[in-house]
Formats: C-alpha cells, sequence, structure tokens
C-alpha cells in the first residue's frame, strides 16, 4: 500500500519508519529536509507539496506540532486535502475537538475520511514502539488504520465513533501529565534540598504511590543526568495544557489545579523558553529555591 505521511520531525519520523518496517511504500512531505533524509536514505519518496502527498497516495498520516501548521497544510490553499487521490486522512495530531470538527467537514465535502488518532508517550515511544494511540472515528476506517499502525504500539483504545472524542481522551491523558511534571519538579527539589540524594528518591518514589510518568522516565533519563534531552518542546506541551483547560472549562468543569500548572508553564514561555525540552522545567522551581538539584556526570553514551 501507498502511505502518505505529511510531517516527519521528533515523533513523525520515527512512525512514518514503523510503516517501512511494515513493508509498506512510503511518500512524505515536511518543509525541513533534513528530517526526511533519513526516511529518504531508506527509499520513501519526497512529495513536492501536501497537496502532492494528497495526489498521490489514498492514506495520508499527520503529525505536525501547532494548529496553525496543521490548518494551513491540510485545509489551506494548496493543502492535502485538495489533493486528487486521498480517501483516508489519519490526524496523530493532539489539536482538540473544535479543529477536528473542522477538519471533519472540510474531508467530508472531498470525499475524504478522518480518522482521529492522537498518540502518546513522546519521542522515546514512537522510536520503541511503545506509544499509546486513542482512536475515534468510523469503525471500517479505523481497522484499516489499524494493520498501519500496529508496530507504533501495543495499546490501542478507540474512545468512540466520531472524529473528536480521541482529542478529549488525549487531552485528559496530557493534562494529567502535565500536572504531574510540575508536582515532580516540585517534590524533588523540596526532598534534594532537604538532603536526599535524587537516585534515592527516584528509587524510592517509583516504587511506591508516587510514581508517574516524569519521576519514570523524564527525571531518570533527563533530569538527573543533566542532558535536558527528554526531546519535547516546551510550547508542545503548553499549547495541549491550553486546549485541555479550553476543553474543560466548555464542559463547564473546574479545572482550579490545571489553571495553576498552567501559570508555571505560561511564565516559561514568557521568560522566552518556549522551544527548551519539558524536562528543564525543573529549573524554574530550582530558581525558586535557590538551589540546583544535584546532577549525576552524563556518560560516554550520554553525550
Amino acid at each position: 500500500m501507498d502511505v502518505g505521511f505529511l510531517g516527519v520531525g521528533n515523533m513523525g519520523q520515527p512512525m512514518a519508519g514503523k510503516i517501512l518496517d511494515a513493508g509498506h511504500s512510503l511518500v512524505i512531505f515536511d518543509v525541513n529536509e533534513m528530517a526526511m533524509q533519513p526516511l529518504l536514505d531508506r527509499q520513501a519518496r519526497r512529495a513536492a507539496s501536501p497537496r502532492e502527498l494528497g495526489d498521490t497516495c489514498e492514506t495520508v498520516f499527520v503529525s505536525l506540532p501547532t494548529l496553525k501548521i496543521l490548518r494551513d497544510a491540510v485545509l489551506g490553499p494548496g493543502g492535502l486535502i485538495e489533493g486528487k487521490r486521498i480517501k483516508l486522512l489519519v490526524n496523530t495530531c493532539t489539536v482538540g475537538v473544535p479543529l477536528v470538527q473542522e477538519m471533519e467537514a472540510a474531508c467530508a465535502k472531498r470525499g475524504i475520511t478522518l480518522v482521529d488518532c492522537p498518540i502518546s508517550g513522546g519521542p522515546d515511544g514512537a522510536r520503541a514502539g511503545t506509544l499509546a494511540l486513542m482512536v475515534s472515528g468510523d469503525a471500517q476506517a479505523i481497522e484499516t488504520v489499524r494493520p498501519l499502525v500496529a508496530k507504533w504500539g501495543t495499546k490501542f483504545v478507540v474512545a468512540g465513533d466520531r472524529p473528536g472524542a480521541a482529542q478529549v481522551l488525549k487531552l485528559t491523558n496530557n493534562i494529567l501529565f502535565a500536572v504531574s511534571l510540575v508536582a515532580a519538579c516540585e517534590a524533588m527539589v523540596m526532598g534534594s534540598k532537604g538532603g536526599v540524594k535524587p537516585d534515592v528518591m527516584l528509587d524510592a518514589i517509583n516504587a511506591g504511590t508516587g510514581r508517574n510518568h516524569a519521576t519514570a522516565f523524564i527525571f531518570p533519563k533527563s533530569v538527573v543526568t543533566g542532558t535536558f534531552d527528554f526531546g519535547a518542546q516546551l510550547h508542545i506541551l503548553v499549547k495541549d495544557v491550553d486546549l485541555a483547560v479550553e476543553q474543560g472549562e466548555a464542559l463547564g468543569v473546574p479545572m482550579w489545579l490545571c489553571q495553576t500548572a498552567r501559570l508555571i508553564y505560561k511564565h516559561a514561555l514568557f521568560e522566552g523558553r518556549g522551544n527548551a525540552d519539558i524536562s528543564r522545567l525543573i529549573e524554574f522551581v530550582e530558581r525558586g529555591a535557590g538551589f540546583e538539584m544535584p546532577r549525576a556526570k552524563p556518560t560516554h553514551a550520554q553525550k
């Protein structure tokens, strides 16, 4: 099957690579030539534009970083859905319900089926094939997608029969992650300033009730090592936090704690740190505490 992939950055590149692993022919487009090169080296073919991707492939996956970039590349003039061949569009981006509904309506006018398929697990999960996939849309279209993404991860959850349900599920996941990252940063700085070594804290926390994604993965890999290389930028997470808070408020749900965490992330953006790795959130807590948590010297492999 000829499969298209629009956007092959930190997440899209390993995901597209696993489609190649499954033996499918792959056509790709990204504005970043360097991002495409590893896939081109593996015999993927290059499209000259999003529209050419839609002219070439019946099934196209999209992985793009912001709502504006997604809207322009998919719905704008010369966008993906103007392609003559595309019949199935799979959105892997976290963009919220309103934009997905806008995409669904635009696709329907052109006879294109939209499957909503946001993913969770970060760049490491994309590379390892351990992502969680949250899917919603037409049941038959979902079954068409399932074998194509089988190498992305082992958890494939159908959230509903309309695009948008998977967005609600993904935002629920992401706001929990975002709040827990803030809490982990504050707790780890508190414990460290109180005299407990970071590795000792993580050993206990990850065997106890405080364990979360930040303590299990982000801190051991990217914070205590001082490498700050988790692979996700702060502005992307802030986009998800904004969408989650807006979703909760639209449903009449009080988002008190989430709003508090949001302010901390916004502070980082106001300081011009939007492109920083999310693991560097610890630095804002350290500054407030007047204390820097000890970092282990990176090993040769980490360098």
